[in-house]
């Protein structure tokens, strides 16, 4: 490992202690470095709050002079919540900025490591910039699409099953493997859910991570109709966090009313085939600024997000049971396919164990014409 990837993977460290807390800006670390002698760190700890850049180089002071910057994205150089990062890196008198990778905002991507050159100082791009890249891949799919990243996660049996043909589910899983959910729902922006679950589960949809300090993510759930219950977890928990109901036309307006006095808010979007619009929906929670979604939900949500194109990646827990039946149901439900070459695959695969539970983590890809 060079000098450069060595100090990157310090930013990129340090760019993860603001995972969950900087949507929908991205997660980003900073290192000065002056004669091989680390004199300046810091991290983007929340939007509207301090850069990366700027904590860092109010550490290193006179220090950062002739001193080489790393970063795991371009720096800012134009007005947002705070000012440009690129001018302050200038009058610092940073001498050399390794970067990661470009900001693929078009507000920045290049203008900022173009005026860094013109004001003389040696840019280097690309270090480490497939992980700089998997770090902020839900910032990246904001700015890009203007949707958010969607991420699924599923707890199933050997065979295939998240629960029995009476619909007991709890617990597939062990405890560490819940705990790493856990650990998911800190980091993201919302959690999601369908109606089914909520009425098959009554679940909270909160954060609880063993040592505390969790963050509780906004709760939407899926409900075409409304049959959202007044007295549920989720409408209770509105007190300490915000809950999103999405419905369509369909849902009676009186319910919809005695759901927005209990603090639920409602996204009202076009039916599709009976259905909530998802794209619409992803649409909307981008508007709100909302980069990341866990999804939690059951067969049927996850298959109709699935089919459309908007799963981003996948945790699959898998648990050494058999539970069988032919009613039991399965993590993907919906009409399936019809032949194995329009299956989704599923690349850049990772393994990870908690006691006997397995946890795949991968990208789904379509098959032909899937």
């Amino acid at each position: 490992m060079d000098t450069d990837e060595r100090f990157m993977w310090m930013a990129l460290d340090l760019a993860r202690q603001g995972r969950g807390r900087t949507s929908p800006n991205p997660m980003v670390g900073a290192v000065i470095v002056q004669e091989s002698e680390v004199v300046g760190t810091g991290y983007h700890q929340a939007a509207g709050s301090p850069h990366a850049e700027i904590i860092a180089l109010e550490k290193a002071g006179e220090k950062a002079k002739g001193a080489t910057l790393y970063l795991n994205l371009e720096p800012c150089c134009h007005h947002g919540r705070t000012g440009p990062c690129t001018e302050a890196i200038i009058n610092a008198g940073i001498s050399r900025v390794v970067a990661a990778m470009q900001d693929p905002n078009p507000l920045v991507s290049g203008k900022g490591f173009a005026r860094l050159s013109e004001a003389g100082i040696k840019v280097k791009e690309g270090v480490l910039e497939e992980k700089a890249r998997q770090l902020n891949e839900a910032f990246i799919k904001y700015i890009v699409t203007g949707r958010p990243f969607v991420a699924i996660k599923a707890a199933m049996s050997l065979d295939g099953k998240i629960g029995t043909i009476t619909g007991d589910s709890q617990w597939i899983t062990g405890e560490k493997a819940r705990q790493f959910v856990h650990r998911l729902r800190d980091h993201t922006d919302v959690i999601m859910v369908g109606i089914g679950t909520v009425l098959k589960d009554n679940p909270r949809l909160t954060t609880r991570i063993e040592d505390g300090g969790g963050k509780d993510p906004v709760r939407v759930i899926v409900d075409s109709t409304a049959r959202l219950p007044i007295d549920a977890k989720v409408v209770e928990g509105t007190a300490s966090g915000r809950t999103i109901l999405a419905v369509t036309e369909q849902a009676p307006l009186d319910k919809l009313k005695s759901l927005e006095e209990k603090g639920v808010e409602i996204i009202k979007l076009p039916s599709m085939q009976g259905f909530v619009d998802l794209l619409a929906l992803m649409k909307e929670l981008a508007k709100r600024d909302l980069t990341a979604v866990l999804v939690e939900g059951g067969g049927t949500l996850n298959y109709s997000l699935l089919s459309q194109g908007l799963v981003d990646k996948l945790f699959i827990f898998i648990a050494p049971l058999i539970i069988g039946g032919r009613q039991s149901p399965t993590a993907f439900g919906g009409t399936g396919i019809e032949s194995l070459s329009k299956a989704w695959s599923v690349k850049d695969v990772e393994m990870k164990q908690f006691d006997q539970d397995l946890l795949l983590i991968g990208y789904p890809v379509p098959g032909q014409s899937a």
